[in-house]
């Protein structure tokens, strides 16, 4: 399994001959280091109905015939797009064929903005735990800090975790590191931070200040393999 980054809250995994896409903001997205003509998801599973995060979503998902994993009212809204998707919510779980995907909660907001400057509400934010080759995966989302995580941990021991660092919109470095504490994953890397001016983060002291796991942070295009 490949698990690879592409800045911001990208997050790429290719694994059982599949290729899975979270978060795909790519156009817009001057971190990345993605084409949206050279990406070709098999699945795309979204953590949130946010612009940041939807992203290049729906032509991904029309040119490539992907797989849209979302919460049930982003789900609802990109299917009348004619986008194929397979509807979820806040703690339920299902097996897929490259392995299993669980939709934690999430502290957030959830909404797209229209070409007619409409927000439509896109049902709740969510955090994602992916089973996959007996490896347990968790890509937090935008969140907050809360103290459910500890459950989260417990329950489901995480191999790697991708954590929000920007502050702002998000966890900062001292509350994503508390959040690291509570989750005991093996692995945190940080993400959706310096894309944007109020999200300016040195990733570097946000590692520094974790303890009792390994902290890696990822430029983009740089992989982890199991």
């Amino acid at each position: 399994m490949k698990i690879s980054y592409h800045g911001h809250s990208v997050v790429k995994i290719e694994t059982n001959g599949k290729t899975i896409l979270i978060d795909p903001f790519i156009n817009g997205n001057e971190l990345t280091d993605l084409n949206v003509d050279d990406v070709k998801p098999d699945v795309i599973i979204l953590t949130h109905g946010h612009n940041d995060h939807v992203g290049d979503t729906v032509e991904l998902a029309k040119k490539n015939d992907s797989l849209v994993i979302a919460n049930h009212e982003l789900a609802t809204y990109l299917s009348w797009q004619l986008v194929k998707t397979h509807p979820m919510h806040i703690g339920g779980a299902y097996e897929f064929d490259f392995g299993k995907v669980k939709l934690t909660q999430a502290f957030h907001g959830s909404g797209l903005i229209t070409d007619g400057n409409e927000i439509i509400y896109m049902g709740m934010p969510a955090g994602l735990l992916l089973f996959i080759e007996g490896k347990t995966i968790y890509h937090a989302g935008d969140t907050g800090l809360f103290s459910d995580m500890k459950l989260i941990g417990e329950r489901h021991p995480i191999d790697l975790a991708f954590l929000p660092i920007g502050d702002n919109f998000t966890m900062g470095p001292e509350d994503a590191a508390e959040a690291a504490r509570f989750l005991k994953p093996k692995k945190v890397v940080p993400i959706h931070y310096n894309t944007f001016p109020p999200i300016k983060q040195d990733p570097h002291k946000f590692v520094d200040m974790l303890d009792g796991c390994e902290g890696q942070v990822m430029s983009a295009g740089d992989m982890i393999e199991y």
